[in-house]
């Protein structure tokens, strides 16, 4: 099977091919407002490789931005293609040999997010929580199991820097039986979408 992934959610950017013949991975810093070197390393993967049967995107948490880009993307190649077209938590898919592992997060608005992975599954969470009960959380979470994150937070020592790969994500597509998010698909969301509701003028009163 000819399967194409991409995983824009963290500060590093990675893009991969896997079929019979090959398995190719490429990364790069992922500027959130400059999408050009993911298009680039897309449009050097389709010359050399051709068109992908599966499309797997990483969905996040992390950059709402980049994770948006690779969807769109994604989309836009199923169509032209009619690849079948996946997603996976990209905090699911960390570079590490680690079967089971914490991912800790920036939920922005005083809040982190505290997740359990298992075996490239969500065994718990994304669960927010404010910097004091992470603090606690992790202080009773066992010492063996990693804990990761895909940015600088040094105020949990524990927290190593990993990012998300697309290779694992491209590994993972191959097997047929495992569940995946089906379309239409949308960045994983810490909590509701806030929403602006313009303010009545003076005429509408």
């Amino acid at each position: 099977m000819k399967i194409l992934a991409f995983e824009l959610s963290s500060a590093r950017g990675s893009l991969a091919w896997q079929d019979t013949d090959a398995a190719v991975e490429r990364a790069w810093p992922n500027n959130r407002k400059n999408s050009s070197a993911f298009f680039a390393e897309l449009a050097g993967v389709r010359s050399e490789f051709g068109v992908p049967e599966r499309i797997i995107v990483g969905l996040g948490p992390g950059s709402y931005a980049g994770t948006r880009i690779a969807i769109s993307a994604a989309v836009g190649l199923q169509v032209a293609s009619q690849a079948r077209l996946v997603g996976h938590p990209s905090i699911c898919v960390m570079d590490s040999d680690e079967v089971e592992y914490y991912v800790v997060g920036d939920a922005r608005r005083r809040s982190f997010f505290l997740a359990h992975v298992c075996e490239n599954n969500l065994v718990e969470g994304p669960t927010l929580l404010s910097e004091t009960e992470l603090r606690g959380k992790i202080d009773n979470l066992d010492p063996k199991i990693p804990i990761f994150c895909s940015e600088k937070l040094p105020q949990f020592k524990r927290a190593m820097i990993i990012y998300p790969s697309a290779r694992l994500l491209a590994r993972l597509a191959q097997n047929t039986n495992r569940s995946f998010v089906l379309p239409p698909l949308e960045p994983m969301y810490l909590r509701e979408p806030h929403i602006t509701t313009p303010r009545a003028s003076a005429g509408s009163r």
